[in-house]
């Protein structure tokens, strides 16, 4: 299902495939794909005017091409390489769209819609690393990305932990991932949607595969009692 809040109807498709569009008709897709796990099947718009990519897990070329437009604009973390990715070898610069590459620190304009950056990642002390203590996502190869639509701030703090700036955001529309493992669990998120109080929390990133099933009705339960309006899209 849709979900509408303000001026923005806001549509999650699977792990961190958002998409976002306000009254005036700009369309956001926020992580499209990767293709392999099929929630994009038989889904082909290609009305998207901007195209945003956190990290290298989520930048699938297919995926991209299914929803953006011929005049798109494709933001990417200044770190994808297709030397390190597994499931494509075409880079960014090949894709056939306005590429912009993004450091994980950064805003801007992109025509009516304010655009920022963030920092995400994996503490390398905590608990989202390899056996080897690895991060799942190292500190600098990755960001989160906020936009406001219409008078919507919206932000998607990237596959991460919850970092010490995450309580200093002022945002309306809150979407954490809330699967763990990889990721801040939904406990984190659910502490950090507390601490930042936006509009409305629809969380994402869980259950597109066994790592990362989550209660997402307990997360919801435990983000209402804390006086937070809370939304599943459980399309």
């Amino acid at each position: 299902m849709s979900v509408r809040f303000g001026a923005v109807t806001v549509d999650w498709f699977g792990l961190a495939t958002v998409r976002l569009e306000g009254e005036t008709g700009a369309v956001i897709y926020v992580d499209p794909g990767p293709e392999t796990y099929g929630f994009l099947d038989g889904y082909d718009p290609r009305d998207g005017d901007l195209i945003l990519v956190s990290h290298d897990h989520h930048y699938d070329p297919e995926s991209i091409r299914r929803v953006a437009h011929e005049d798109a604009i494709v933001v990417v973390h200044e770190s994808i390489d297709v030397e390190t990715i597994d499931h494509t070898d075409e880079s960014p610069e090949e894709l056939p769209y306005e590429v912009e590459r993004v450091r994980a620190d950064e805003s801007f304009v992109l025509g009516p819609l304010d655009l920022f950056t963030t920092p995400a990642y994996n503490d390398p002390a905590g608990p989202h690393t390899d056996e080897d203590g690895t991060p799942h996502h190292p500190q600098g190869e990755g960001c989160g990305f906020g936009v406001t639509v219409d008078g919507v701030s919206a932000f998607w703090p990237g596959d991460t932990d919850v970092l010490p700036f995450h309580e200093e955001m002022d945002v309306d529309l809150f979407l954490p991932p809330i699967g763990g493992t990889f990721t801040m669990d939904r406990h984190d998120a659910a502490s950090l949607a507390e601490r930042i109080e936006p509009g409305l929390v629809l969380p994402v990133h869980y259950d597109t595969f066994p790592e990362i099933e989550v209660d997402e009705e307990a997360f919801v339960v435990d983000v209402a009692t804390r006086g937070v309006p809370v939304v599943l899209d459980s399309s």
